[in-house]
């Protein structure tokens, strides 16, 4: 399946060394400085099988068509091939493309390594060279990416991270870096994840309505200023993750729409062919050569840009005929149902080439349905279930556990199974628990906003709410600002507002998500055991009266685990018993409620001893005081 070539939808096998085998198309396609008989310039390949005439133009022939044509090659794949003598780095262009009906097209290259910066849309002709430095990150990635490794992944918008400098709108990647490292490092992230940095046209896409698959953002610097922000992160300990969107793209004039005259990467039936949700245009992924492209595109940032894991946007809307759409409006697939049996082949094609060229890297899928085995091993053709992802971000349980905390305290003991509920599924996939961007636009407010009571009972909600999720099986994603509590809605054209951080309880909401990356970090008993039940045991699920929930994590060695404590009412509990499976000192290792984090400083003096007390199945058990509306972590005696 790997080697496969860009066959083409009649199967050519000479398409093998046109197109290139999947995952090395972006070596041949697209411009590329070489020489040509001792001659220096750049040769240009453009997939366009529909065209009438094609030709190069750009900064080398003064834009002028038919100046430096292409000629098709030989096997019939439907690539035009050309050498422009004297072309040079850094140098603009577009194809113009002569369709068989109509108007001549000037199209952006699909496999340029650069574009200009929008709204601009011109490709740019680059070498991609960069003496890498991140080898010792490289060498342990397998083990620093495992499902049985600690993943805190901090979401990333780089344009609204924090305000440029000497009067430009972004933070270049440089600049970037020298906050951003210092940052995380403080905050004990173990990766962080960007949001799209494939070009796009419209910034305020955030990077979903992508143009340059092969073309990183020339909004924040070069590729090569890329390539140094990856290993830099690499070098400080940091990976770092790509949001990468394969499940539409945007009818801009200069991309991919319609691109030869024809509807070449897009189904021509807007009942297949068109998004009505996101107003863009979708892949047609039975398409040989158009899966191939994204293959292709994938395999190419974990490898040219070193990034360490996927996360694949709008997985859902892929996988659904049916997505966002109403009766009539979708045509089914060839048993009558609403599988796109396109796109799971095409998932299935792409997880497995990832996972062969790059082992050590995560493929992440943004779904939010109930799909069969999403994060499970690739499944026979003639089946729905094994998508071949790494992790899946759960949705379900952000959703239930956002609506528990918007609930007035005194009347959550009777909707606990909100927060219990997750735990029936738990372990069916291999989840990411995720409070993304999508959590705070479109009216939704923040997070800290979106917590019930006065302003201190929204922080100590907050605290909680971190502090069930930390405990909770599954790795971890957290929007930027949301560790501190920002007050507003997140807004791509503006940055955060870090002045907040001079008030106590934004302060202390930030260092009660670093001490909770810490204690992660350093406890296996909260992350070796993440997807299978044997990391998990309730000891209290459904005291509806207290308002409280208690549950056991624990690693490989069973003998260490972390007891995870809430009380989601604002009453203090005193002599709240619960069974342990331990006995001696049960240390306190965190607690929400303490006053460095700005709560009322509620405790149990840094631990407490065993009684011989039966209680909750258990031989031995703990009298705690429950600070209000917090979250209590207390290691196992060693």
């Amino acid at each position: 399946m790997l080697m496969d070539a860009w066959s083409g939808s009649q199967g050519n096998a000479s398409h093998a060394e046109s197109l290139g085998a999947v995952g090395r198309g972006h070596r041949s396609m697209g411009a590329h400085l070489r020489l040509d008989h001792g001659v220096a310039g750049a040769r240009f390949r453009v997939w366009a099988p529909n065209a009438r005439a094609v030709s190069v133009i750009g900064d080398f022939n003064g834009w002028q068509g038919g100046a430096h044509k292409l000629h098709p090659l030989s096997d019939d794949s439907g690539v035009w091939d050309g050498f422009v003598p004297g072309a040079h780095h850094g140098q603009r262009y577009k194809y113009r493309i002569e369709p068989q009906q109509g108007p001549a097209v000037d199209k952006a290259d699909p496999y340029a390594f650069l574009a200009e910066e929008p709204p601009r849309t011109g490709s740019v002709l680059w070498d991609l060279s960069y003496e890498w430095r991140d080898g010792d990150w490289m060498a342990q990635r397998m083990a620093r990416n495992a499902l049985s490794a600690p993943m805190s992944i901090y979401e990333l918008h780089p344009g609204s991270w924090r305000p440029g400098r000497e009067g430009r709108r972004f933070l270049g990647y440089e600049e970037l870096a020298d906050e951003l490292i210092p940052y995380l490092l403080e905050m004990g992230f173990t990766h962080v994840e960007m949001m799209p940095l494939t070009e796009h046209p419209f910034y305020g896409s955030w990077g979903y309505q992508t143009t340059g698959y092969f073309a990183a953002t020339s909004r924040y610097g070069t590729p090569q200023q890329l390539m140094r922000f990856v290993d830099r992160l690499h070098q400080a300990g940091i990976g770092v993750i790509l949001d990468w969107v394969p499940s539409h793209f945007p009818n801009d004039a200069h991309g991919l729409a319609t691109f030869d005259g024809t509807h070449l990467y897009e189904h021509a039936d807007p009942r297949q062919g068109f998004h009505p949700e996101w107003n863009s245009l979708i892949f047609n992924y039975g398409r040989h050569e158009v899966a191939d492209f994204l293959v292709d595109s994938a395999l190419f940032w974990l490898g040219t840009y070193h990034f360490d894991g996927l996360r694949v946007d709008g997985v859902a809307s892929m996988l659904y005929l049916d997505y966002a759409r109403k009766a009539g409006e979708w045509i089914p697939n060839k048993h009558g149902g609403h599988e796109n049996l396109e796109a799971v082949a095409f998932l299935r094609r792409l997880n497995t080439a990832v996972y062969a060229h790059h082992p050590d890297v995560q493929m992440i899928a943004e779904e939010s349905t109930a799909w069969p085995g999403v994060s499970r091993p690739v499944g026979a053709p003639d089946t729905l279930a094994g998508l071949g992802f790494g992790l899946k971000w759960n949705l379900g349980w952000m959703h239930d556990t956002l609506r528990h905390f918007a609930r007035d305290p005194l009347f959550r003991g009777f909707h606990l199974e909100d927060l219990s509920f997750g735990l029936v599924y738990a372990f069916s996939e291999n989840f990411v628990l995720s409070l993304s961007h999508d959590e705070v636009v479109h009216g939704k407010g923040s997070l800290l906003a979106r917590q019930f009571g006065d302003r201190w009972q929204r922080f100590a909600n907050l605290r909680t709410l971190y502090g069930l999720m930390w405990g909770h099986p599954g790795k971890k994603l957290l929007f930027m600002g949301g560790e501190w509590g920002v007050e507003r809605e997140w807004n791509h054209e503006a940055t955060l507002d870090w002045a907040l951080l001079g008030d106590p309880l934004h302060a202390g909401a930030k260092r009660w998500v670093a001490d909770l990356n810490r204690v992660y970090r350093s406890h296996p008993a909260l992350y070796e055991v993440d997807f299978s039940e044997q990391g998990f045991r309730w000891l209290i699920r459904d005291d509806a009266q207290h308002g409280v929930m208690a549950f056991l994590r624990q690693g490989h060695d069973a003998d260490h685990p972390v007891l995870v404590v809430l009380n989601l009412t604002p009453e203090v509990r005193h002599g709240y018993r619960i069974g342990v499976p331990r006995e001696g000192h049960w240390r306190e290792l965190l607690n929400s409620d303490a006053a460095i984090y700005g709560g009322s400083g509620v405790g149990n003096l840094g631990g407490v001893n065993t009684a011989q007390v039966p209680s909750h199945d258990q031989s031995h058990s703990l009298q705690l005081t429950l600070p209000p509306m917090a979250a209590l972590f207390l290691e196992a005696p060693r």
